[in-house]
């Protein structure tokens, strides 16, 4: 019984894949299955490693957990990045936190990842139950991946080798992942595979069972597709930097050219083209297009490039390039709110908002309703608490050139910032 929902044709750049779940759910240990199977372990690590056994199971979670902290409590509490490849694909593996107080670093991880591995432990819920109940923090993670669009999510069943009916397990937990995926509108989901990261059954190789012929988890890692950005119709470009041409005067213009660094969000670009700049609104030609400090015909979405114009204009840090007529600055709009810090969001409260490369202060306006977790349904809210997702209503101290965040990721998304801690409080989803 294959788990797979869609197939994919091979995309062969390096995917970035996060790892998510609960507590203890088997992240880390997949991660360092996936790690001893592709042999990208180095000598002395894996020395190490059995040095540490004794003679017993390698502990493979310990590839991973890198902090004093994280193997003293036998726990991932920062994010850890590994690479390995196969003779099919390059991999970027992030493994997140499960726990609920370390959610802001799963959002961080996910924020840059074309694909998420949910991970259910078999073990920790009723799968004899009828319906099932999954656990609430392997929901959040995947409303959460969901939300941030992550263009692909895959739900990993584990360690299905210490359960004594394993195809009754994995029948019963796929059927309540795809009820939740229809209820929660995740349309992302490439698939449910069953695997036991610690034993390494399904994860590289394929599972030797009657009742399953999907693929392993490796092999459909390597047919997820990158994400992709929108190279056709309006360009958009964020300024990250202005650099000054030294001792260079623009032919005709009078001045010494400047070029506007950024990674452009979507569309393309090329000499000629005709562009507006927010918030201030002027419009001006592009003159010349820059890659790594070499004049280039064009540049395209998802490439670094440097923009230098026909005519000088105020232009710094935290402005925006653009399409003429493709943005319009707002100063009130609507976002799903994702509350990571400890002290609760509450309506009136002023924050710092980070848009591109431009902080405004902000304050939240109202608070439409917030998400419960477990029936998905929208329930009246005064604050948000940690961790918990909302619908609110912004308003911003200076107009910003939003866009919806189902269009574009960077246009359509800011971070919070308690003006009084510094603390990164929250993640703001601008909604169409």
């Amino acid at each position: 019984m294959s788990a797979v929902l869609k197939q994919q044709p091979a995309d062969h750049r390096a995917l970035r894949f996060l790892t998510a779940g609960s507590v203890d759910d088997g992240k880390s240990t997949l991660i360092g299955r996936l790690l001893y199977d592709s042999r990208a372990i180095l000598a002395d690590q894996l020395d190490t490693l059995h040095k540490r056994a004794a003679g017993e199971p390698i502990d493979l979670s310990l590839l991973t957990d890198g902090l004093e902290a994280e193997r003293e409590q036998g726990i991932t509490i920062d994010v850890a990045y590994r690479y390995f490849a196969t003779r099919h694909r390059k991999f970027i593996i992030a493994d997140a936190p499960g726990h609920e107080q370390y959610t802001r670093n799963m959002v961080t991880a996910a924020a840059g990842s074309d694909a998420a591995v949910v991970l259910v432990d078999i073990t920790k819920i009723d799968w004899r139950a009828r319906p099932v109940a999954l656990l609430p923090q392997t929901r959040r993670h995947a409303l959460l991946a969901h939300l941030l669009r992550v263009p692909s999510i895959v739900f990993a069943v584990n360690k299905l080798d210490a359960v004594d009916e394993p195809q009754a397990a994995f029948e019963a937990t796929r059927d309540a992942l795809l009820g939740f995926a229809e209820e929660a509108g995740i349309r992302e989901m490439a698939g449910i595979i069953p695997v036991s990261a610690l034993r390494g059954d399904n994860v590289t190789q394929p599972l030797d069972a009657a009742w399953y012929d999907g693929p392993s988890l490796l092999q459909l890692l390597e047919r997820l597709p990158t994400t992709q950005e929108r190279t056709e119709g309006a360009m958009l470009q964020p300024v990250q930097y202005v650099a000054r041409d030294p001792g260079e005067t623009a032919e005709g213009a009078g001045h010494q050219p400047r070029t506007f660094w950024g990674r452009i969000a979507h569309g393309s670009v090329k000499a000629g083209d005709a562009v507006q700049v927010f918030p201030s609104g002027q419009s001006a030609v592009v003159a010349e297009v820059r890659r790594a400090g070499s004049t280039v015909d064009r540049a395209q979405a998802g490439e670094s490039a440097g923009i230098v114009l026909d005519r000088q204009l105020d232009i710094s840090r935290g402005d925006w390039i653009a399409s003429p007529g493709s943005l319009k600055a707002t100063q009130r709009f609507e976002a799903t709110l994702a509350w990571l810090d400890t002290e609760a969001a509450q309506v009136g409260r002023k924050y710092w908002v980070r848009h591109g490369n431009r902080w405004v202060q902000a304050r939240i306006a109202s608070i439409e309703h917030r998400l419960d977790i477990h029936t998905l349904a929208p329930t009246e809210a005064q604050e948000l608490a940690v961790n918990e997702i909302g619908h609110v209503v912004v308003e911003l101290q200076q107009a910003l050139p939003l866009e919806a965040y189902a269009n574009n990721r960077v246009g359509g998304a800011l971070i919070v910032v308690d003006p009084t801690s510094n603390r990164t409080s929250g993640a703001l989803l601008v909604r169409g």
